[in-house]
């Protein structure tokens, strides 16, 4: 995940993200880089449009951060389906006990 982040970092300070400028923010972070994954990065970054990628996951997200709380008042609907079918069982109830009372 390092080496990703290394790669937004450059974008942000509009760098060029190569091999030598993902190594030395990778060093600058203490982290001792791999040269394999710095290369593998690079070559899958090599037609990405990084800002168009940010842009299309934070609207991707947007619909899943909303899904818990459609999902509590769903369940809260239910609670309180639960707490009238209760009140009439007991009102039912309540009506039996007047026939053998």
């Amino acid at each position: 995940m390092e080496y990703v982040y290394a790669a937004l970092l450059l974008n942000a300070a509009e760098k060029e993200i190569n091999e030598e400028n993902v190594a030395a923010i990778l060093s600058a972070a203490g982290i001792d880089a791999d040269d394999a994954r710095v290369k593998a990065l690079i070559a899958s970054l090599e037609d990405v449009d990084i800002e168009e990628a940010i842009a299309t996951a934070a609207v991707a997200a947007a619909p899943a951060a909303a899904a818990p709380a459609a999902a509590a008042e769903e369940e809260e609907a239910e609670e309180e389906e639960e707490e009238e079918e209760e009140a009439e069982e007991e009102a039912a109830a309540a009506g039996l006990g007047a026939l053998f009372g």
